[in-house]
């Protein structure tokens, strides 16, 4: 298992979806709320961290995204038919230049 991981909530739609996947056996109950859970190593954590300052982990190591953050990791979910996501999905999540000023070279 890794590290850490992002606990995805789901909506009646979204949960039948992954049924039809064939990935309703990774359905868990969190705090009364459906949910999946995507794993992810020490690497990936650091670039969340970074691209979503404010995300806060628990003491089992887990997360949950920005709601926007969590629709395009469900996206890449239903595409890809699979939770072992993360290898792909930390680039289209983590921006390596948000909040940084752009600067120019002048020649």
């Amino acid at each position: 298992m890794a590290d850490y991981c992002i606990n995805v909530f789901l909506n009646e739609e979204q949960e039948k979806k992954l049924q039809e996947l064939g990935l309703g056996s990774h359905i868990r109950e969190i705090g009364g709320k459906k949910a999946v859970q995507v794993a992810m190593g020490e690497k990936d954590q650091k670039k969340l961290k970074k691209g979503f300052p404010d995300i806060e982990f628990n003491a089992s190591n887990e997360c949950v995204l920005p709601e926007s953050a969590q629709l395009t990791l469900l996206d890449i979910i239903f595409n890809v038919q699979s939770l072992d996501v993360m290898k792909f999905a930390i680039t289209k999540l983590y921006n390596p230049l948000a909040g940084k000023d752009l600067r120019s070279k002048t020649f």
